[in-house]
C-alpha cells in the first residue's frame, strides 16, 4: 500500500463516518488518524469500553457509570493533576460493535470543552506484512472566549495525540504478550491447560480470559 492509497483510504473513512458533528459557526472540529500494529479486534476491545477510558487514556485516573451501559449512558470521569480541569461528565451517543463506531458527547464538568462531542472509529489494515489497526478520532467544540479557533484545536489535538499514541502502546504490548502465549505453552505445557491474563502489562486491566493449548495452537 503507498502513500496515495493510504490517504485516499483515510479520507474515504473521513469523509463516511466523521462528518456527524452538527457545526456552530463558534466551533472548530479536527480529525486525527494514528496505525496500530496490532490487531483491529483488539484494538476496538479497548475503544469500546466507554465504562473504562482508563484502559488507555493516561490522564483519567477514574471513571464511573451509574447503571446499565448502553447508548446515553453518563460517566463521571476524574482527570488527573496537569490539565486545566478535574472532572468531566460525557454521554455515549453511538456504539457500534459491527462497524467498530464509538461517539460521546461531554454534558458536564470544570472544563472549558463546551459542546464536544467526538467520533472514533477503527479499521483494519495491513501494515509491515502484518495485522494491523487505522484509528480515526474526530471532534467538535466551541470556541472559549478569549481564545480562537487554532488555539482551541491545537489544544484538544495534543490531547487527542496523547491519547491515540497511548492506546498504540497498549494495544501493541497486548497482541506481544497474546503473540507469545502459544510459544509458552509449547514449551512449558504437555497437557491442556488454561492460562489467565490478569493486570500482566501496564493499563492491561482485562476481565479475566482463560485459554486453552488446543485452542492458542490452533492457525
Amino acid at each position: 500500500m503507498n502513500g496515495g492509497d493510504v490517504v485516499v483510504t483515510e479520507s474515504q473513512y473521513i469523509r463516511r463516518h466523521h462528518q456527524r458533528h452538527q457545526l456552530s459557526d463558534n466551533q472548530c472540529t479536527s480529525a486525527l488518524v494514528k496505525h496500530v500494529k496490532a490487531p483491529v479486534n483488539l484494538v476496538w476491545s479497548l475503544v469500546r469500553r466507554f465504562d473504562q477510558p482508563q484502559k488507555y487514556k493516561p490522564f483519567v485516573s477514574r471513571c464511573v457509570v451509574n447503571g446499565e451501559l448502553g447508548i446515553g449512558s453518563v460517566r463521571e470521569v476524574n482527570v488527573k493533576s496537569g490539565l486545566p480541569a478535574t472532572t468531566s461528565r460525557e454521554r455515549l451517543e453511538l456504539l457500534n460493535d459491527e462497524e467498530h463506531i464509538l461517539g460521546i458527547k461531554i454534558v458536564g464538568g470544570d472544563h472549558r470543552l463546551k459542546n464536544y462531542s467526538s467520533i472514533i472509529t477503527v479499521h483494519p489494515e495491513i501494515i509491515d506484512g502484518s495485522q494491523g489497526t487505522l484509528v480515526i478520532e474526530s471532534f467538535a467544540v466551541d470556541v472559549p472566549e478569549g481564545n480562537t479557533k487554532d488555539e482551541t484545536c491545537y489544544f484538544v489535538n495534543a490531547l487527542i495525540k496523547c491519547n491515540l499514541q497511548s492506546l498504540a502502546d497498549v494495544s501493541e504490548r497486548m497482541a506481544r504478550l497474546i503473540g507469545a502465549l502459544p510459544d509458552m505453552l509449547g514449551r512449558y505445557c504437555k497437557t491442556d491447560a488454561r492460562f489467565y491474563i490478569l493486570e500482566t502489562i501496564p493499563h492491561f486491566n482485562m476481565e479475566e480470559r482463560s485459554f486453552s493449548s488446543s485452542s492458542l495452537l490452533k492457525d
